[in-house]
């Protein structure tokens, strides 16, 4: 498998991640090699192509604008982010099946830790009892996608109060943390589990 599996053990600045994968996207485009990337960043709440004024409710926050899918989201200390750059012009060239596999990893990824959790496909992303613990962003170049997701696993819930996250309340987000009381090995976990998927990307 000609993919690199990549993990950050400190905190990635935003600005920073994003100027590695760009690059990255870049070299895929040319024939190198995929990349997958687990990470986390301090915080930042960051905007996708669907967000609106009214989602920040805190007016004194700073918001990276991206070119990724998607509305308002927050990116904090023990959210679990993956990156990845896939090409798919060397696989199925269908990027519902694509986001289709995506949320697969995240349900199979929680299966792990006993929380049974489901898609919405009117609200893209992860849900466990009506709240949502993961979020999706996915921009496609040339049939190469990247960004990828981010699961809350133990972070501060409490900075979500400051944005209307993809449009909800904050009292509708939950995380690992909350929903089971012992969780390890995330990154592993969810090397292994992507590994079992990237073939019906």
């Amino acid at each position: 498998m000609n993919i690199e599996f990549k993990k950050s053990k400190k905190p990635v600045k935003y600005n920073e991640a994003m100027k590695f994968l760009e690059k990255r996207v870049d070299i895929v485009k040319k024939g190198g090699r995929e990349l997958v990337w687990f990470l986390e960043h301090p915080k930042t709440f960051t905007s996708g192509v669907r967000y609106k004024n009214e989602d920040i409710l805190d007016k004194s926050i700073n918001v990276i604008k991206t070119n990724r899918g998607g509305k308002i989201t927050l990116h904090n200390p023990g959210q679990k982010v993956v990156y990845f750059v896939i090409n798919l012009n060397n696989r199925k060239k269908n990027i519902r099946n694509l986001i289709t596999q995506v949320e697969q990893i995240i349900i199979k990824f929680l299966k792990v830790y006993k929380v049974d959790s489901y898609a919405d496909r009117k609200n893209i992303g992860i849900w466990v009892n009506q709240k949502k613990i993961a979020a999706i962003g996915i921009r496609v170049s040339r049939w190469i996608a990247y960004h990828g997701f981010s699961i809350n696993i133990n972070n501060n819930l409490n900075d979500y109060q400051k944005i209307l996250p993809c449009g909800l309340s904050n009292k509708k987000i939950t995380s690992l943390k909350n929903e089971c009381k012992k969780f390890n090995k995330i990154d592993k976990s969810l090397k292994n589990i992507f590994i079992q998927i990237l073939p019906k990307f």
